[in-house]
């Protein structure tokens, strides 16, 4: 099954994969970005939400370059992943075991929605593929809230991101805060 990577954009941001539950794609989820817009899924307005999106990511590519990734399988986008400075997030500074570094790439989410995509090695191909970006650009660190024992989450297991060399900077027992230094 033939596998590209390739960097978020305002077109390819329309494939995100999707899923069953609320906001029902990464597309239209503005929970990092927007958590003053965080609605009723009764009340969603997908059309304002994907515009919404849109510009944060036309935002942060002109003022930083690129801000996340799409994973497709077969031609079909499996897998979504999204980061960036902490100041482009402010939901991060919510968490017990925040807020982010100032050194650091927050590294937002990184999901696959389908179970049947999962365990594949795509996870890892994907953030070997972002970690890889990052250094180039000479980032000194990624931080992510991973939550522990449970897959079911855009941000990932924690699980996953232990065994790719991340350790816990700040503890949680839901939500901890893990670090990956890059400059090594």
């Amino acid at each position: 099954m033939p596998i590209q990577i390739a960097a978020l954009t305002e077109e390819n941001l329309r494939d995100a994969p999707e899923w069953e539950a609320h906001p029902w794609s990464c597309k239209y989820c503005l929970y990092w970005e927007h958590p003053e817009l965080l609605v009723d899924p009764a009340k969603e307005d997908r059309a304002a939400s994907l515009e919404k999106k849109l510009a944060w990511i036309r935002r942060v590519r002109a003022e930083l370059g690129e801000c996340g990734r799409v994973l497709y399988a077969d031609g079909q986008a499996v897998g979504y992943a999204q980061y960036g400075p902490p100041s482009f997030f402010p939901s991060a500074g919510s968490y017990p075991a925040g807020p982010v570094s100032d050194d650091a790439v927050f590294l937002a989410c990184l999901f696959f929605p389908a179970r049947a995509d999962r365990g594949r090695g795509w996870g890892s191909r994907l953030l070997q593929d972002i970690l890889c970006e990052l250094r180039s650009r000479g980032v000194a660190a990624v931080e992510t809230f991973a939550r522990k024992g449970n897959a079911e989450n855009p941000s990932g297991p924690a699980e996953f991101y232990l065994r790719h060399g991340f350790g816990i900077l700040r503890d949680d027992r839901e939500f901890p805060l893990l670090r990956l230094n890059l400059s090594r």
